[in-house]
């Protein structure tokens, strides 16, 4: 007769309220209830909520998701589209990845140059609450 909502939970490791929400956004359809109003989801409910994991930890955000499997729904269709979302969203992995490495190099900067004397002194304390001087010394960084 299907898994209950709290079975599907369990199965794909999703919690209950993020299926709601997927439910609710369409990317995963309504399922049909019971007499008892419960809700059933069958073997293919298991594959699309498993895809939509997968792909929300690979960090897919959810228009990329719902492209996605609306490629995988017609499988003779060339891949191009599918490259061009990952492309995408490769790009926007790298574009932060930048961002963190100078944050990285900011944060060792400060480290670097602390004295370990008193707050009043403090090296870190001063770049904080001058950050054009530091955006001067380091590069920009956000």
């Amino acid at each position: 007769m299907g898994l209950s909502i709290g079975e599907l939970s369990r199965r794909v490791d999703v919690k209950v309220p993020t299926i709601r929400y997927y439910e609710q956004i369409g990317l995963l359809p309504v399922p049909p209830r019971t007499e008892g109003r419960q809700r059933r989801y069958g073997v293919e409910d298991v594959s699309r909520l498993s895809f939509i994991r997968h792909a929300r930890e690979l960090g897919f955000d959810v228009e990329a998701i719902r492209e996605l499997m609306s490629l995988s729904a017609k499988p003779e269709q060339p891949c191009e589209p599918a490259d061009r979302i990952v492309i995408r969203h490769l790009e926007s992995i790298e574009r932060r990845i930048a961002r963190l490495t100078l944050l990285r190099s900011e944060l060792r900067h400060m480290l670097d140059d602390c004295r370990h004397g008193q707050v009043g002194e403090c090296r870190i304390i001063q770049v904080l609450a001058d950050h054009e001087q530091c955006r001067h010394e380091h590069g920009k960084v956000g």
